[in-house]
């Protein structure tokens, strides 16, 4: 070392400092990659990316081979530049060496760097795919070295390096990605994905008609009255029973009925022939899996059951893709849904609406987990029918009592309270006003 002259040594310090650069650079890129785009690109024959993607798929190797390379640049830089430094400055080169090489690697080899593969992780990555995955090949024998002891390390930890890392999505990840592009998917569209990780959380029961909004056929009906039940439904599908929606015998297609009533062919034996066996669906099922059972059985609507058999409600293939796709106009009549803006920012909301359409509309929170209605809600918070005038706070929403009937609360008027982070925001500016 001492015959080589100090200008060779300065170029070989900058070179190793360009080295210990790129061995920085290149691992900051290669894992802040996109492991999504990253399988992307390498599906479509990218191959830069397939190499990335090779190499990424043994990280334990990947990183033991930019360390050692890492670590040998930058003690062999620490050795050269303390000759250049002792020759230049005498014993006092060896403190000069020290801190000015730490400056130097801290900038150019460090920080720089790795600041420039975070933002350009990709241009960074794939060119040094190219250099990893031969160099790997020459210096597996020492990298599998230093990775059995690391590996072994890890193992009494419970770790396995082996394993590797799954490219897979949790759903509350996939949300999260979904927020994080709304810059490039249109909004509605956005939503409608929110909207369908959201079906495995809603069951029947959230979006059924419930049983007494159920409009039906009671055969027992004089024909006169069935005949008129007909001729205005508005519904295509209805539920056919005998005295009680309980005792159902099936589901009657109004368009085929009124194909016979144009025919003048429409009489009881007629209608009793187009009956189709009516789809019994249990209370708590998820409307993912009921959209797929409505697929797989090939039919539109269900009667809901609990567990002792009693209907509750009943649901169509339009009301959970409405849960998608938002409201859309059909040829059934939406659910009783009924709010009213007052002047002065209350609402007025008719007791039978569902929580959830009151929730989706104005972007409340009233809590969901166990009534379906504002009626049910406000009933089992209270215990009791409570009289007209009777005000109540449920979640921080002021709620006074309108009309009630014997066994139902019929309106409401609803004042929501400010949340308590607006409260302090506001109490803030007070201050910094009377302050200013």
């Amino acid at each position: 070392m001492n015959d080589i002259s100090t200008g060779i040594l300065l170029i070989v310090l900058i070179v190793l400092i360009l080295l210990s650069a790129f061995f920085s650079g290149s691992e900051t890129a290669l894992m802040t990659l996109n492991r999504y785009r990253l399988k992307h690109l390498s599906d479509e024959g990218h191959r830069g990316a397939k190499l990335a993607r090779r190499l990424l798929h043994r990280p334990d190797r990947l990183l033991g081979l930019i360390l050692l390379g890492n670590n040998f640049v930058n003690i062999l830089a620490a050795s050269i530049a303390t000759i250049i430094a002792m020759r230049l400055y005498g014993e006092a080169g060896i403190a000069i060496a020290t801190f000015t090489l730490t400056l130097v690697i801290l900038i150019f080899a460090e920080v720089t760097p790795k600041t420039l593969a975070a933002l350009k992780p990709e241009k960074v990555a794939f060119v040094a795919s190219f250099i990893y995955t031969p160099l790997l090949k020459v210096c597996y024998p020492l990298v599998w070295l230093v990775n059995m002891f690391a590996n072994r390390l890890l193992s009494l930890v419970g770790v396995h390096a082996a394993e590797g890392k799954e490219d897979s999505l949790s759903a509350a990840e996939f949300r999260a990605v979904i927020n994080e592009a709304k810059q490039i998917i249109p909004g509605q569209h956005s939503e409608m994905l929110l909207r369908i990780l959201d079906l495995e959380k809603t069951s029947v029961e959230d979006i059924m008609v419930p049983r007494n909004e159920i409009t039906g056929i009671d055969l027992t009906d004089d024909w006169s009255d069935i005949e008129r039940q007909i001729t205005n439904s508005q519904r295509t599908r209805v539920p056919v029973f005998h005295d009680s929606i309980d005792h159902t015998v099936g589901i009657l297609h109004l368009r085929k009925v009124l194909n016979l009533f144009a025919r003048g062919e429409l009489n009881l034996d007629n209608v009793n022939a187009q009956i189709r066996k009516a789809y019994f669906i249990p209370a708590g099922t998820s409307l993912t899996r009921q959209l797929l059972n409505f697929q797989k059985k090939k039919r539109r609507s269900g009667l809901v059951v609990d567990e002792y058999g009693s209907i509750q409600g009943l649901v169509t293939l339009e009301d959970i893709l409405e849960e998608i796709v938002g409201r859309f106009t059909t040829d059934a009549p939406t659910r009783n849904f009924d709010i009213h803006t007052q002047e002065d920012g209350s609402y007025l909301i008719d007791g039978g609406t569902h929580i959830r359409d009151i929730n989706r509309n104005l972007n409340w929170s009233l809590p969901q987990r166990g009534p379906k209605t504002l009626n049910g809600l406000i009933l089992e918070h209270m215990e009791m029918i409570p009289e007209p005038g009777t005000s109540l706070l449920i979640d921080n929403y002021s709620i006074e009592i309108m009309r009630t009937s014997k066994n139902a609360v019929q309106s409401v008027r609803i004042l929501p309270l400010q949340k308590e982070d607006e409260n302090e925001e506001n109490q803030d500016d007070n201050f910094d006003e009377n302050m200013g």
